[in-house]
C-alpha cells in the first residue's frame, strides 16, 4: 500500500480541535517541525498532546505553545522552555509530568495493546501517592492534582500500576522511509518516535528522505509500516533544516 501524502497540509488535514496527539522528538531531535507547522497554520486548537517535552527556542511544539493551541501536555520535561514554564504556573496549561521511562513505556504499552503495566519507578513518591499538580489555579495554589494509583508487590517489592497511552493522532519525524510506512531513525531521534507512532491509532511521518519499498533491508527497519499510515516526503530544505539548542565554542 502506497502511504505517501503530497504534502504536510494534506496530512494533517483531518486533525479536528481537541484531538489527542503522540508527538516524537527528543530535545530538538527528530521533531516532526513540518507536520507541526501546518498543523498551526490550519488553526486547530485545544490539543491534548503527548511528548517528551513541549518544544525548545521557538521551534517543534513550542509554535503550538505559543499560539495557545495546547490545553494539555504529558511529558517528562519542562526544561528551559520558559512559555511553558509560565503558562503551567499561570493555570493556563495542564501538565502531567512522568518518569521518562515510564512514559516510554506508557506508549509503547498502547501501541501494542497492553492496557496498563507495573513498575518501580515512582513509588513512595507523588507518582504513586498523587497530589502532583496537574493544573495550577494562577495564585499560586493547586486547582487539579494526580489521583492516587494503585500500589502492589512482586517478589516483595512495589511496584505502581501505569496505564498505557493511546492517542487519536501521531506525529514523527524519521530519517529514511519507503512508500510502505517503514521508518528508519537517526541516533537520538529513535528515542520517542518509534513510540509515538505505535500509540498513534493514525500515525504521520515526516521523513527526510523518500526511498522505493525494497530499498531498506529487514534489518534496517526500526519501526514496521504496520504502525504507520501517511508518509510525507521532506523538501531537501526541510531536511537540512535542524537547530542547535545550544551553541559552545572553544
Amino acid at each position: 500500500m502506497d502511504k505517501v501524502v503530497a504534502t504536510a497540509a494534506d496530512a494533517v488535514a483531518d486533525i479536528p480541535d481537541g484531538a489527542t496527539l503522540a508527538v516524537g522528538g527528543f530535545g530538538l531531535s527528530g521533531v516532526p517541525n513540518a507536520l507541526i507547522q501546518a498543523l498551526h497554520a490550519r488553526g486547530v486548537g485545544h490539543l491534548g498532546v503527548v511528548s517528551n517535552n513541549c518544544g525548545a527556542l521557538d521551534g517543534g511544539l513550542a509554535v503550538l505553545l505559543a499560539a495557545g493551541r495546547i490545553d494539555r501536555v504529558t511529558g517528562s520535561y519542562i526544561g528551559a522552555n520558559k512559555e511553558f514554564a509560565r503558562q503551567y504556573l499561570a493555570g493556563e496549561l495542564e501538565v502531567e509530568l512522568i518518569p521518562q521511562g515510564t512514559l516510554a513505556e506508557r506508549l509503547r504499552a498502547g501501541g501494542c495493546g497492553i492496557p496498563a503495566f507495573y513498575t518501580p519507578a515512582g513509588v513512595g513518591t507523588q507518582v504513586a501517592d498523587g497530589g502532583l499538580p496537574w493544573r495550577y489555579d494562577g495564585q499560586g495554589g493547586v486547582a487539579l492534582a494526580s489521583p492516587p494509583k494503585e500500589v502492589r508487590a512482586f517478589d516483595g517489592v512495589a511496584h505502581v500500576l501505569e496505564h498505557a497511552i493511546r492517542t487519536d493522532f501521531a506525529l514523527v519525524r524519521a530519517a529514511r522511509g519507503d512508500r510502505h510506512g517503514n521508518l528508519v531513525f537517526h541516533a537520538a531521534a529513535r528515542n520517542f518516535n518509534p513510540l509515538a507512532a505505535m500509540a498513534g491509532r493514525i500515525a504521520i511521518a515526516e521523513v527526510e528522505e523518500l526511498v522505493e519499498p525494497g530499498a531498506l533491508g529487514p534489518d534496517e527497519v526500526h519501526l514496521p509500516g504496520v504502525f504507520v499510515q501517511r508518509v510525507v516526503a521532506l523538501t531537501p530544505e526541510q531536511a537540512a533544516d535542524k537547530a542547535i539548542e545550544k551553541r559552545i565554542t572553544r
